[in-house]
């Protein structure tokens, strides 16, 4: 339990109908008792008039108080709810702070929550997650993660590592026993259902951590082509300028728009060619730069396009990483009245499309969702983030490790160690194993309040 009491706003700034002040820690009672004249029941809402010092009115509001540890914090904790106004929160909060609470940092209610083991670190990134959440995929998904359903998924893979290692530890302590682990193939067994235990943890938590943060595609090609009206059609408004003159876009313009539940950060650029306008280069340098940080490159040019005016993108595009996904578009069907459709080449793909008429617009949301690797109708899917993503990959490769050292060299010692590895690695993600650093990090993105 934490020696002081915080206190902060939990609902956003600004002017509402109404606001929450939340206070945690040991001085609640006594903060709440002179504010609101007395402390009520545990978990009762009750109408009180708050005062400040002077005994004067600040504001009349709801007041909860939660008796430790059958809270949010684990801690005793109060919330006023009181009228919407900036002026009454920041008396509220004055008059707090008053009385010994201090401000809170972002993310100390949770994290506090955390440290009084009211919830796990996976479960209280989920919190950041849920409010953050730009569709009802995600705002689900993280609310699969604050019940602890990753969680649950972690905790059964430890249970696995822990059983197989008592095993293989135990054969190592006592050989006089004559347990011949290399022999048995229940080892064997259990290091093929952990990796693929692991495996699918991995897969699920990757199209979760595509639900949280989607991907990143910028619209490239030649002038002229429709790169801004395709921008215009996917947005569903008109958000960048279009002009039959060649060279009209030159800064970045930057949308968001969800496909299926994917948020993907859209990217219009410069048209790329050779260019005696230093203003147009400087466009042209800025989409160069925008294309090497991209997820997606959705190359827009159009059917009958001369070699010439391909040449500059497709100096650009031998120069990337290999690894960086491409969608070739086919632009201006229309003109020829011919039907939208996508064509497959090994792993080169064309939609042909209309941006103008929208025709074969729905191909291409289809095409950037698969290029993400994106399954929006998986079922059950939790919000992963970058760490988690690591820490279950570390795992997999600590258990293939092991099972190497096992049948390359009968390595029994080699195995338990990186089978500790691996367990190491998953308790990273619910904080079995932390470091205050890694603390600090996370919560400190969380908003004041949380």
């Amino acid at each position: 339990m934490a020696a002081d009491t915080i206190v902060a706003r939990a609902t956003p700034p600004g002017r509402g109908g109404v606001a929450i002040v939340r206070l945690s820690g040991p001085a609640t009672a006594a903060i709440t008792a002179q504010i609101a004249g007395a402390v009520p029941p545990a978990r009762q809402s009750v109408l009180r008039t708050f005062r400040d010092s002077a005994d004067e009115v600040i504001d009349s509001g709801l007041l909860l108080f939660f008796a430790a540890p059958n809270s949010f914090t684990g801690e005793d904790v109060a919330e006023f709810q009181c009228h919407g106004s900036p002026v009454v929160v920041d008396m509220l909060l004055s008059r707090a702070t008053r009385l010994g609470a201090r401000l809170a940092e972002p993310g100390e209610f949770s994290q506090r929550a955390f440290l009084n083991d009211r919830l796990d670190l996976a479960q209280a990134e989920a919190i950041a997650d849920l409010i953050d959440a730009t569709s009802t995929q995600a705002a689900r998904a993280a609310h699969r993660m604050l019940q602890g359903d990753f969680s649950s998924r972690i905790h059964s893979l430890v249970k696995e590592l822990i059983e197989l290692r008592v095993f293989i530890e135990a054969a190592l302590d006592f050989p006089d026993e004559e347990v011949d682990f290399l022999a048995d193939k229940r080892v064997i067994q259990q290091l093929d259902t952990l990796e693929i235990s692991i495996a699918d943890l991995l897969d699920s938590a990757q199209q979760g951590q595509l639900l949280r943060d989607g991907i990143r595609a910028v619209i490239s090609g030649p002038a002229n082509v429709g790169k801004s009206t395709l921008l215009n059609a996917l947005v569903g408004q008109q958000r960048a300028i279009v002009t039959d003159i060649a060279g009209t876009t030159r800064d970045l313009l930057h949308e968001s728009l969800l496909i299926d539940g994917l948020p993907v950060e859209i990217i219009d650029t410069a048209g790329l060619r050779v260019s005696d306008d230093p203003v147009e280069q400087a466009g042209i340098a800025l989409a160069e730069q925008a294309i090497g940080d991209a997820d997606l490159l959705l190359v827009v040019s159009e059917e009958g396009a001369s070699s010439a005016s391909l040449a500059p993108v497709q100096d650009l595009v031998h120069q990337l990483p290999k690894k960086l996904r491409q969608i070739s578009i086919i632009n201006k069907i229309d003109i020829e009245h011919h039907p939208a459709k996508v064509v497959r080449d090994g792993e080169n793909v064309q939609v042909y499309l209309s941006a103008k008429t929208g025709e074969g617009l729905d191909l291409l949301r289809a095409e950037i969702a698969a290029a993400a690797g994106f399954r929006p109708e998986e079922e059950g899917l939790v919000i992963a983030r970058r760490r988690h993503l690591d820490a279950l990959l570390k795992a997999s490769q600590a258990a293939s490790a092991g099972r190497g050292a096992l049948r390359n060299y009968g390595a029994g010692e080699l195995l338990a160690e990186e089978l500790r590895n691996a367990q190491q690695a998953l308790g990273e993600i619910t904080g079995e194993v932390t470091s205050d650093d890694l603390l600090g990090k996370i919560f400190s993105s969380f908003c004041i309040g949380k």
